[in-house]
């Protein structure tokens, strides 16, 4: 009986969150109250803050659904040890986080939120702290994977990988941005992949 329980609220908490998914992207963060998210999923206010102490925190967990795949998917790319030369791992990186962006409309709909539907001010203001702190791991993970291509001789003896990470990091932030305004796929979905490589064959020595 407390498993079922368990399971019963778990599934609460992810029928929560999902509702104020889709509310934020009509809405938008800052118009979108626990009224309109408990009506969405169905429950009561009372039912979202026994999961949820604010608004913030859930949108904190919107953002890890998508965040915490993509730092494993990372962890997994560039740092564990493997055949492929840590240039294509960086690429491979890259090149799939947008084939998930196409490929998922959870994911895509979370990053257009991120991007577009919220006002990173007041409370939000520490959501945007932890975006940045999480950016700048990402950039770390991308410094040591430009540091074993270049102990490899893949890189011109000139590159920094410190800076070569900050570039990389930067441009990609761009794309994501762009790629997500693009709605109509007209001008930066439909060649994200190959400004991705053309980004990447900069690298090479």
């Amino acid at each position: 009986m407390v498993r079922k329980t368990k399971e019963d609220a778990e599934i609460t908490r992810q029928n929560i969150i999902h509702a104020a998914r889709e509310v934020f992207l009509v809405r938008g963060v800052s118009r979108t109250t626990m009224e309109h998210i408990a009506t969405k999923a169905g429950v009561t206010r009372g039912a979202i803050y026994w999961h949820f102490n604010n608004k913030t925190e859930l949108f904190q967990a919107m953002r890890e659904q998508v965040f915490l795949p993509l730092i494993d998917r990372m962890d997994d790319t560039l740092l564990v040890e493997g055949s492929e030369n840590p240039l294509t791992r960086i690429e491979n990186f890259l090149c799939r986080t947008i084939q998930i962006l196409d490929e998922s409309i959870e994911t895509r709909q979370i990053y257009e939120i991120m991007m577009i539907k919220c006002e990173y001010v007041d409370d939000f203001s520490t959501v945007l702290q932890q975006i940045l702190l999480t950016c700048s791991g990402i950039e770390g993970k991308m410094q040591l994977a430009y540091e074993r291509a270049k102990e490899q001789g893949l890189l011109h003896e000139s590159h920094d990988p410190a800076q070569l990470a900050i570039d990389t990091q930067l441009f990609f932030i761009g794309l994501l941005h762009m790629w997500v305004k693009d709605s109509d796929g007209n001008h930066f979905r439909n060649r994200a992949i190959k400004l991705i490589k053309a980004h990447m064959r900069l690298r090479d020595s």
